[in-house]
């Protein structure tokens, strides 16, 4: 039923392959096998892409149902099980639009639950997953991944953070090498060492240390250090972002310990992909 609602939504294979996370072959086999299943075409399809038929729009509105009403036995079931709690860490700033919809989604989906934010410093890209300190982290890659499970919610544009005044701020775009011989900020000894290279730019710098993103933006207004940040976010008057042509995107990830079962966190991912996909 969420195969089928997935390419009922995107009304294309590849995209709905790509929001399961999937391949297509076997999504489109397991279609046809729903439809065999129910005895009808759910899906017309063409050159010009996949339609509804009458069968398929009646069953999504009963898919739908049904999906939400698994997701309130299963918390009902957790609930009655013990005290149903779920803890998000969220990295950096919390003040992305993307965060806001997810919030509210979830609130509506699971009004029952306790939910618990640990926001957290740049020092630990997993927000304290690795630690047990929560269920599942609204994070930035690249990181070490091993034992962790990982969905991409967004990709954003990564750009440079100069004083406005600096005379790479009048530029429409930058290359990395143009800030070979600048600063740049540093994380802690002990950081996950994938993470540390990617907002370095990729080789080794030197600079004053920082754990917090008010703290990078600090060191740019008071040290004229140079950081990267993603493109969109508001920054100060006295700082400006320029566009950095030969830096690989930022991935917005959900993050979760590989196996874990725990139906809040499937939840949880699942209304992330939606929030973040709009």
């Amino acid at each position: 039923m969420r195969y089928f609602v997935a390419v009922a939504e995107e009304l294309h294979f590849g995209r709905a392959a790509t929001r399961l996370h999937m391949s297509q072959p076997p999504l489109s086999r397991a279609i046809r096998q729903l439809e065999a299943d129910v005895g009808a075409l759910l899906l017309a399809r063409s050159p010009a892409g996949v339609t509804l038929t009458a069968a398929g729009t009646v069953l999504l509105d009963e898919a739908r149902a049904l999906l939400d009403h698994a997701d309130r036995v299963r918390v009902r079931v957790s609930a009655a099980a013990g005290a149903a709690t779920i803890t998000i860490g969220i990295l950096g700033d919390g003040t992305d639009p993307g965060v806001a919809r997810l919030a509210a989604a979830y609130r509506r989906h699971h009004p029952a639950i306790d939910i618990r934010v640990r926001d957290t410093d740049l020092t630990d890209p997993t927000c304290g997953l690795r630690a047990g300190l929560v269920d599942v982290a609204l994070t930035r890659a690249p990181f070490d991944e091993t034992a962790l499970t990982v969905r991409a919610l967004r990709t954003d544009p990564v750009g440079v953070v100069l004083r406005a005044d600096d005379p790479l701020a009048r530029r429409d775009g930058l290359r990395l090498a143009e800030l070979s011989d600048r600063r740049w900020f540093q994380f802690p000894p002990g950081t996950d060492p994938i993470w540390q290279s990617y907002w370095n730019g990729g080789g080794p710098r030197e600079g004053p240390e920082v754990r917090a993103v008010q703290e990078c933006l600090h060191a740019v207004l008071w040290n004229g250090t140079v950081g990267l940040a993603p493109l969109g976010h508001d920054l100060p008057t006295e700082l400006t972002v320029v566009p950095l042509i030969d830096m690989p995107p930022s991935r917005v990830v959900a993050v979760w310990n590989e196996g874990d079962t725990n139906p809040l966190i499937r939840s949880f991912i699942e209304i992330a992909t939606s929030a973040y996909r709009h």
